[in-house]
């Protein structure tokens, strides 16, 4: 009955979805270009190289022999060898690639299922050329502000999945020796990049246009006036649209640079919004991890992120 009713509820939704785009084509097609634009501008450049670079160390098994150094570090975290290597890279090219790059270990069977879920915590971040560079510099217009949001980012990402991991039992069940792949890995990592980059761009888009059609018709409405008890109108609209499409929140927080939308910009980055959170489930689901307590976790991360700026900003 539950699965049935939350059916109609989406069908419903997505029925009234599609008929504001054939009612008003001039204002929800220009939306989903703007979304586009967005992606190409503010994500494909900061995601596309780390992607590349990051597939072909996974690939080659430079990845997995770089983090042996590390092993008895991540150990007493209760967490594979392969942790140290998937966090670097995650943070260095920013989401989705951490989550791409775990199903990567665990397909290769260097970390089992138990290990992808502890490091889908790990390893869910942003990149430093979009905080930095595209939020920080060119939203912002200070570069300062962005090297604060990523420190923050960092910060609460690690502490928390770190805790987590501490508090969780350790592993029983070891990842299988890891299969050697032969073939093109050149073609392979620029195919995997491309449909990955791709993928992101695509849901940037939609989710931009449902974060519009969600603000025109005042579904935010509820979340906006308790959260308008606490900052300016314009800031909690602003946020609402970024639990949608993160990107999105970003900018127009970006219009009034003081601490507390700082602050919520870094929230928003941290947990990522409905967009973003999609996006790493498309890979993280195979691996076994659940969709609920990964989204509770990252609600945790945004806040202590959020309390972080507050100080720091």
């Amino acid at each position: 009955m539950k699965k049935k009713i939350g059916y109609i509820l989406l069908c419903t939704a997505l029925l009234a979805f599609a008929a504001a785009i054939i009612i008003y084509p001039e204002r929800y097609v220009n939306c989903c270009f703007t979304g586009f634009a967005m992606w190409a501008e503010c994500v494909m450049p900061s995601l596309f190289p780390f992607m590349i670079i990051t597939l072909i160390f996974i690939k080659t098994g430079i990845a997995e022999k770089a983090s042996l150094p590390l092993k008895k570090v991540t150990a007493k975290f209760n967490m594979p060898p392969a942790a140290s290597a998937c966090f670097l890279m995650s943070v260095c090219s920013g989401y989705p690639a951490g989550s791409r790059i775990l199903t990567e270990f665990y397909d290769g069977g260097a970390i089992n299922q138990t290990d992808c879920e502890k490091l889908s915590y790990l390893c869910s971040t942003s990149g430093p050329l979009f905080i930095i560079g595209s939020v920080g510099y060119k939203m912002f217009g200070d570069k300062l502000t962005g090297i604060k949001i990523l420190a923050a980012h960092i910060v609460a990402i690690a502490v928390t999945s770190l805790i987590i991991s501490l508090l969780s039992k350790k592993s029983c069940k070891q990842a299988s020796a890891p299969q050697k792949k032969y073939g093109n890995i050149l073609y392979d990592t620029f195919y995997s990049a491309i449909i990955s980059v791709a993928l992101a761009g695509g849901f940037i888009a939609f989710f931009y246009v449902v974060a519009q059609f969600c603000s025109d018709f005042d579904l935010f409405f509820p979340l906006r006036k308790f959260l308008s008890l606490f900052m300016d109108e314009n800031s909690a609209s602003a946020f609402c649209k970024g639990l949608i499409e993160a990107t999105t929140g970003c900018r127009v927080l970006a219009e009034k640079s003081d601490k507390l939308n700082i602050a919520l910009a870094g929230a928003l980055i941290t947990f990522g919004g409905v967009s973003i959170i999609l996006q790493q489930l498309c890979y993280l689901v195979k691996a076994g991890v659940k969709p609920l307590k990964f989204i509770s976790v990252k609600a945790l991360q945004a806040a202590i992120c959020f309390v972080l700026l507050l100080i720091i900003a």
